[in-house]
């Protein structure tokens, strides 16, 4: 796989949620912080956000914004401050849903004028050892509609609304797809865009991005730091300086922890044993995975199994799920 996939693949759970609500007149609404992502689409009128750390985005008709860490938020019809938030927010399970017609019924009340309607999701995400790429990520992504931009986002969010919209045959499946697309969407739209991050860069740089492509197609390849400056093209001391420069760490160091975070996911969404998952993942045996894997998390690979799917059975039960984030 490449970067982007394997590092939402690493902390993706259970399935991610979405609805389309609609509020009229004067409105505030409260979303509390959470293990995992949320995002919101105005597709209707407009809004303002305000984070639980002070950050205040004005939304207008086509724009996203994402919120990669689960922020507490306030969303309002109007700019509102902390105090006037924790004074008049109410539950954002209190909004109007937007339910989808039926099939065969009529078409749906059309809207009032003045009325916003928003589409909402959640991805719940496994935030114990998150990759950098997605770390990095700020805690609000605002992504503007502008004519010309993000063509790929605004067909997915097109996409979405039509199946949130109407029931069809199918949606049960084409809905998550939607979802997980959207997110894939949003954060290459943030690469684009982004003027400070690393990752971007370090995907942008042709040597970097090619040791890394390596290393994420095949990490059980036995690589050496000569094979991996082969594969880029470049000569072994032009590959370190640029991809720790880049990445933060050394080749074979960033390696070695990928395996480890590959590892994780494995023992979280699998019931491979590990000497199956130490074979998939670059080591001789399942000892080495256990010395390497209690060094990055701190626990042994069954513990961490043990817990890791209590947290995926949580985040795919519906009951605890809310279903408006």
């Amino acid at each position: 796989m490449d970067v982007v996939s394997d590092a939402i693949s690493a902390v993706h759970l259970g399935h991610p949620s979405s609805q389309r609500v609609r509020m009229g007149g004067s409105w505030c609404a409260r979303l509390d912080p959470y293990d995992g992502a949320g995002f919101h689409v105005v597709l209707k009128g407009s809004c303002w956000l305000l984070t639980d750390s002070g950050a205040h985005v004005s939304l207008g008709v086509g724009d996203a914004v994402l919120l990669p860490h689960g922020t507490g938020r306030v969303i309002a019809d109007s700019p509102v401050d902390a105090a006037t938030a924790r004074e008049k927010a109410v539950p954002v399970e209190r909004l109007v849903v937007v339910t989808g017609a039926s099939p065969g019924s009529g078409p749906r009340a059309r809207p009032d004028r003045d009325e916003t309607e928003i589409l909402c999701g959640t991805y719940w995400l496994d935030c114990s050892r998150m990759h950098p790429l997605m770390a990095e990520l700020p805690e609000v992504v605002h992504l503007p509609s502008r004519v010309g931009t993000h063509l790929e986002l605004r067909a997915a969010i097109d996409l979405l609304a039509g199946e949130l919209d109407e029931v069809r045959p199918g949606s049960c499946v084409a809905l998550p797809n939607l979802l997980d697309l959207l997110l894939v969407y949003m954060i290459r739209s943030w690469m684009t865009e982004s003027t400070s991050g690393a990752w971007p860069g370090a995907l942008g740089d042709p040597v970097t991005s090619a040791a890394l492509r390596a290393l994420h197609s095949n990490p059980a390849a036995p690589w050496s730091n000569d094979r991996l400056a082969a594969e880029a093209g470049v000569s072994r001391p032009t590959l370190a300086r640029r991809f720790t420069t880049l990445v933060g760490r050394p080749p074979m160091a960033y390696l070695t922890w990928w395996r480890v975070i590959l590892a994780a996911t494995l023992l979280r969404d699998t019931t491979e044993t590990l000497a199956t998952i130490a074979a998939r993942v670059g080591y001789g045996s399942p000892y080495a995975l256990s010395h390497a894997f209690a060094r990055e998390f701190g626990t042994t690979p069954g513990r961490y199994r043990a817990q890791a799917v209590s947290r995926s059975a949580s985040a795919a039960d519906p009951q605890l799920t809310p279903k408006t984030h």
